[in-house]
């Protein structure tokens, strides 16, 4: 870069990125004159190797080298691995000889963790996906929006350049307040470019690009390369925590831990998803801590928004697989502490303190639960306040489905605990404001902000509107007081489904065909759907019994009706049954083949066919779709849709033989143990991850 060429300490920091990747031959005259001659006759052996296709490839992001492919373009091949046989060492020794009066930026970047042949390898093998250019890493971040951002709606990483325009402007500030981990009295960040973007901030851009990859992957059923891109974000992720965080890094690294705590826990790793959920809110702490002191930008307050509304989200998801019983999480505090409000100034409801205000709060250590506050934030995204809407109506709706079943074990003679004493922060927050706040309001008031007439919020993806949908279908009878679903509809109604609530559960389901991929997003949306598959199977029923019976009624009787208003009344619900029909036949072949690749403890309702086929025998008993059949989910709020209308023993006896089977399945669940012993060097960076953590937290 110009005017920085002179600067001996950004020598430094330039020959170390460089040795990250193969280095060109005018890049090595800066370097040992007797490491010059080593290298070149690597360099010459290695492009003596590659074809002539030149390929993009990242020194950071967006500052492009070129270099060579293997025209067979795989993610492992090994003509994509940088030279890794520079000592390191010894390339600090030489600047220290250089230069005694390095800045805090190029110390952090030349005092790099030393990484190990393979772990250079995982992480630069995977480099080249982070290219905008390359047409494998753009198809992985598709997926990404496509399924995990779809739901999640999260701000954009700035790019490299934006980056750096972000600290030369807080340098800026900071100058003409005090002075900054990044030292004042040089002109190093007024030069700042991405080719001299410090290590310890590449390595946070970096790991943040990797957890997005990762999803994407995942979502695309590639779960060795997801495997692997994960690890690249937690070995980048190392490189940032001995060094106290910058402000700009904070935003950056909190998106990291929190998506990377995502994907382990759509692999069913809970208890590494509440370690790194609790560092992604350490981080927020920081990032509002450093706002407080300095005044906050815009994108901050944003970035800080979204990522409590995308926590309390997946939070949802998590409280409802635990039934909202605390004492089954893990002890995660001795390897990751609380975060506590060590500072002295108020936490008022200014943009700074809501933030902090949720994280350290002692309720949300664990999972968010109370009121909530993204959506009280009137300045808050249209779409991060629906967001937390459907979070709060989630967890109203499992304290309510555990209240249910105490009653039912109470009823069926099973004791159980008292219905009076199963109170959570959310229930009490809901009973305070019942009004605005109880399960069915919300997810109105979730559809009114997304249908507001703002072309700046405008909400286009379907995440979203799919959740409202369903959650609209599921709750249109709650207040009428049946918890079971049934009527309270009015007007003209099938099996206890009212007109609007079956539209609503068909356009769900629509939508769900349309884009399967939302069913890989984070959160209860995977469940949500199989729930309203399971509401179609209650309907077909109720619709098959009421034409078979009219059908029976009429070859008994022989008289076909007088009117043509009965005509017309069976022809469309005919039309409704055979619409329902495939449609339901859709949305559960897509469920099944989504369930099949799920652990078995994340795995939701196996659904039974129809009773339809050759082998198949009509009985009028016999219901269409036989939902005693149904292998349920371990959550009690999924368990009340498939026991619509039983008896409370009838409902005790399905629950209990369920879970019998599902622990049967979970021990003979091979494929998941041969994935967790493939995660055994995975899971050995993410405890050295966890073990630098915890050591820089108690200090």
């Amino acid at each position: 870069a110009g005017g920085v060429v002179n600067n001996p300490s950004l020598k430094l920091l330039q020959q170390y990125q460089n040795s990250q990747q193969v280095p060109p031959l005018q890049q090595l005259q800066q370097l040992d004159l007797n490491q010059i001659q080593h290298q070149q006759q690597q360099h010459q052996q290695q492009q003596q190797q590659m074809n002539t296709n030149p390929m993009v490839v990242l020194s950071g992001q967006h500052q492009l080298q070129p270099q060579q492919q293997s025209s067979r373009g795989s993610f492992y091949n090994e003509s994509t691995t940088p030279n890794n046989n520079i000592n390191y060492q010894q390339l600090q020794q030489q600047s220290s000889s250089q230069d005694n009066d390095l800045t805090r930026s190029a110390k952090r970047s030349a005092s790099a963790p030393q990484q190990s042949d393979t772990t250079s390898t995982i992480v630069s093998i995977h480099l080249p996906l982070l290219n905008p250019q390359n047409p494998s890493g753009t198809l992985l971040r598709q997926y990404f929006e496509l399924s995990t951002n779809n739901v999640l709606n999260l701000p954009p990483i700035p790019t490299n350049e934006e980056y750096c325009a972000m600290m030369m402007m807080l340098t800026q500030q900071q100058q003409q307040q005090r002075g900054d981990m990044y030292s004042t009295s040089t002109t190093t960040m007024g030069n700042l470019t991405p080719e001299t973007l410090p290590w310890y901030d590449q390595s946070a851009l970096n790991a943040a690009r990797f957890s997005q990859l990762a999803l994407g992957a995942l979502s695309n059923d590639q779960v060795g390369l997801a495997l692997e891109l994960s690890n690249a974000c937690v070995l980048c992720l190392k490189n940032c925590v001995d060094e106290p965080s910058h402000k700009s890094c904070l935003s950056v690294l909190a998106r990291a831990y929190l998506l990377h705590g995502i994907f382990r826990s759509l692999r069913g790793d809970f208890t590494r998803y509440f370690k790194y959920r609790r560092v992604c809110m350490t981080q927020i702490y920081m990032l509002e801590e450093a706002g407080q002191q300095q005044q906050q930008q815009p994108q901050d307050v944003e970035v800080v928004d979204a990522l409590l509304a995308a926590i309390s989200f997946h939070d949802a998801w998590a409280y409802m697989m635990y039934n909202a019983v605390e004492d089954e999480l893990p002890d995660i505090d001795t390897v990751v502490p609380r975060v506590y409000n060590n500072a002295n100034h108020s936490n008022g409801g200014c943009n700074v303190g809501c933030g902090r205000q949720m994280v350290t709060d002692p309720m949300n250590q664990m999972w968010i639960q109370g009121e909530p506050r993204i959506f009280l934030k009137n300045e808050a995204r249209v779409v991060d306040r629906s967001l937390d809407a459907i979070s709060c109506a989630v967890r109203s709706c499992c304290d309510q489905a555990n209240r249910d079943f105490a009653q039912m074990s109470q009823a069926a003679g099973g004791g159980g605990g008292a219905v009076s004493e199963m109170t959570t922060p959310t229930s009490l927050a809901v009973m305070a404001s019942e009004n605005e706040l109880c399960s069915r309001n919300m997810v109105l008031s979730a559809q009114a902000l997304v249908n507001q007439n703002n072309a700046n919020q405008r909400v286009t993806k379907p995440g979203l509107i799919m959740m409202i949908t369903a959650m609209d279908a599921f709750l249109e009878n709650s207040d009428s007081g049946d918890s079971d679903g049934s009527g309270g509809g009015g007007g003209a109604e099938e099996g206890g489904f009212s007109e609007t609530q079956i539209g609503n559960l068909l356009s769900a389901c629509e939508m769900a065909i349309k884009h399967p991929l939302l069913l890989h997003s984070p959160g209860p949306v995977y469940h949500m759907m199989s729930n309203a598959a399971v509401l179609l199977c209650h309907l077909l029923n109720g619709l098959h019994a009421k034409c078979s019976l009219r059908e029976s009624s009429i070859d008994s009787s022989g008289d076909e009706g007088a009117g043509g208003n009965s005509n017309s009344s069976n022809n469309m619900e005919r039309e409704l049954f055979y619409n329902t029909l495939d449609t339901f036949m859709s949305i559960r072949k897509l469920l099944n083949m989504h369930r099949q690749n799920l652990p078995v403890k994340l795995r939701c309702h196996a659904i039974p066919r129809p009773n339809i086929g050759i082998s198949k025998e009509t009985d009028p008993e016999t219901p269409f779709i036989d939902l005693g059949e149904t292998l349920m989910c371990t959550c009690r709020g999924c368990q009340g849709f498939v026991l619509m209308g039983c008896s409370p023993c009838v409902a005790a006896e399905r629950a209990q033989r369920s879970a019998r089977v599902q622990a049967i399945q979970l021990e003979d669940d091979d494929e998941f143990k041969r994935e967790i012993d493939d995660l055994g060097d995975f899971n050995l960076d993410d405890d050295a991850l966890f073990s630098i953590l915890s050591r820089v937290a108690n200090n």
